[in-house]
């Protein structure tokens, strides 16, 4: 051992692929501290570090990449579905009633039940979403709230609406739905803003339950590969002062290492500023990002914003979350704060009025705007699209989920893209792929199987849907590294392994990039290592 050197690691023994280029792969790396030093072969750099070595990891065959990072997602939320009642995997109505009546026998000492992940779309075609006279028959006693899978749209039975007192009189909000029944009552059924009148009344989150909530989501993430995640959390659960010192007190008090950009909504950019923050402010661990906007709902509860009626209920064409006029003063405010946008954009119509936004207030100084979801464009859009500062965020699982009663729902018109995640690529769009989680699972490795089969790992059929915009492998996994760094403008530090990069590795049982495409799902995650850090290792398990 050198006196007065810092000591590092060698990592060797695997496939190491860099994904500076497809198919290129290296012997060895070498890392001191949180950075890589060296990448090449194993005998290279045994002889320009000897005596620096004090630690050789054997990889054993195993498969290190570039640590894999979800570039939309809700890391609080995850964890509430980790901690909570989750409807996600019931596959009737009767089902999942009969989960929320157990869940509520369990909690006899709750104020309110809560509970996600209800999916109609799931069920029979009779069946239809939850509404309160559902709930009512088996929760008499206390308010209930589910959300969604999509989470644009909540029910809650009859004591939930007397609590936020929503009754046939009370109007729908801007940029919200109340669904009433035929005589105008109130179903228990509220879509987008409409939510906040259930949001606004529930008990207030402590302290511990959001540290619970992101200690749960991490430890999860660490499972499946992630090293890092962009969540957008900071208006929800009791404001931006409790929410971002919950996040810094789990990731860097607490010790659970991870590397949070946290999305600012609207409404919590105010208290950002306050708090001295601004664009990539804040530390090798938390940091913040763009400003969040939503400018649209979502295709399971008919909500995306269409340019033309939806195909199996031709009386909506979804809902504008806010005016041109309103749209474009958010993102100058984002712009007047020296900040990047980043707006949840599912139908051609709402991508359509975000790019106008940008072309009015264009961006200046540091940052990209980031247009999220991406699910159906038209050509002109992508032309539009091709000449901004912006990459596409997008969801490769949403193809597992909704298809094919999407195809119903929104039907093949000449000149849409639907899930177009090839063709965005090769019009030469930066792409970043997420999961949405909890909307959808966590696990990147089904984000890269849907994009790279265009199937559903659980169809027994395994139906191909528009085969033509399958990516490859190598696309697939570089949404989850490269791709996920360029959002977050970590390209020069992240997203490859590469000398002067931060040593963050994903370590996985199988070559990805020779498996059947169809066993990526089964690929097994052996280490999981942040800033050289082995986070999780599943011979330790």
């Amino acid at each position: 051992m050198k006196v007065g050197v810092k000591m590092g690691t060698l990592w060797y023994g695997g496939n190491i692929y860099s994904l500076s280029n497809e198919n290129h792969a290296v012997e060895a790396v070498y890392t001191k501290g949180n950075r890589i030093t060296a990448i090449g072969s194993l005998a290279e750099l045994e002889q320009k570090y000897s005596g620096e070595i004090d630690n050789r990891i054997n990889l054993k065959g195993d498969t290190m990449i570039p640590g894999l990072v979800d570039s939309h997602m809700h890391l609080i939320g995850h964890g509430e579905k980790l901690n909570r009642l989750d409807l996600s995997s019931y596959n009737s109505k009767k089902d999942a009633l009969q989960a929320v009546k157990e869940y509520a026998e369990k909690l006899d000492n709750a104020e309110w039940i809560i509970g996600e992940g209800w999916n109609e779309n799931q069920w029979g075609p009779k069946e239809g979403p939850i509404l309160a006279q559902d709930l009512d028959e088996v929760v008499q006693d206390r308010p209930v709230m589910l959300k969604r899978i999509c989470r644009h749209a909540l029910a809650v039975n009859t004591k939930a609406l007397q609590a936020a007192n929503i009754d046939q009189h009370t109007p729908n909000p801007d940029g919200g739905v109340i669904e009433r029944d035929e005589i105008g009552y109130p179903t228990g059924l509220l879509k987008e803003q409409a939510q906040d009148l259930i949001y606004d009344i529930l008990p207030e989150v402590t302290d511990s339950y959001l540290r619970n909530s992101i200690r749960s989501a991490i430890k999860d993430a660490y499972r499946l590969g992630l090293t890092g995640a962009h969540t957008e959390d900071l208006s929800y659960y009791g404001g931006f002062e409790q929410t971002y010192k919950a996040f810094k007190d789990v990731i860097e008090e607490e010790g659970y290492t991870f590397r949070a950009h946290l999305l600012v909504h609207h409404l919590a950019i105010d208290d950002m500023k306050a708090a001295g923050g601004g664009f990539l402010t804040g530390d090798e661990w938390v940091e913040f990002g763009a400003m969040k906007i939503f400018s649209d709902g979502s295709l399971g509860s008919r909500t995306a914003l269409l340019s033309r009626p939806y195909v199996d209920d031709p009386s909506t064409s979804g809902l504008a979350i806010f005016t041109q006029e309103q749209l474009d003063h958010l993102v100058k405010k984002a712009r007047d704060y020296c900040m990047p946008v980043a707006v949840h954009a599912i139908g051609d119509l709402a991508f359509e009025m975000v790019l106008h936004s940008i072309e009015k207030y264009p961006l200046k100084g540091n940052g990209r705007d980031r247009l999220i979801h991406a699910q159906i464009v038209r050509g002109e859009l992508i032309e539009r699209a091709k000449k901004l500062p912006l990459i596409l965020d997008i969801q490769p699982r949403f193809l597992a989920s909704d298809f094919p009663w999407v195809l119903d729902r929104v039907g093949v018109r000449q000149n849409q893209y639907l899930y177009a995640w090839k063709t965005l690529l090769s019009e030469g769009l930066p792409c970043a792929g997420g999961s949405d989680a909890p909307i959808e699972p966590l696990n990147p490795l089904l984000g890269i199987h849907a994009a790279v089969t265009r199937t559903n790992v659980d169809d027994p059929e395994q139906t191909v849907y528009l085969s033509e915009e399958a990516l490859s492998v190598f696309e697939a996994v570089r949404l989850f590294t490269a791709g996920s760094a360029f959002a977050a403008c970590h390209e020069n530090d992240r997203g490859n392994i590469k000398e002067g990069y931060l040593a963050d590795f994903t370590i996985m049982s199988e070559d990805i990039f020779k498996i059947d495409p169809h066993l990526i799902p089964s690929i097994s995650i052996s280490k999981t290592v942040i800033g050289g850090k082995i986070v999780y290792d599943l011979l330790s398990e």
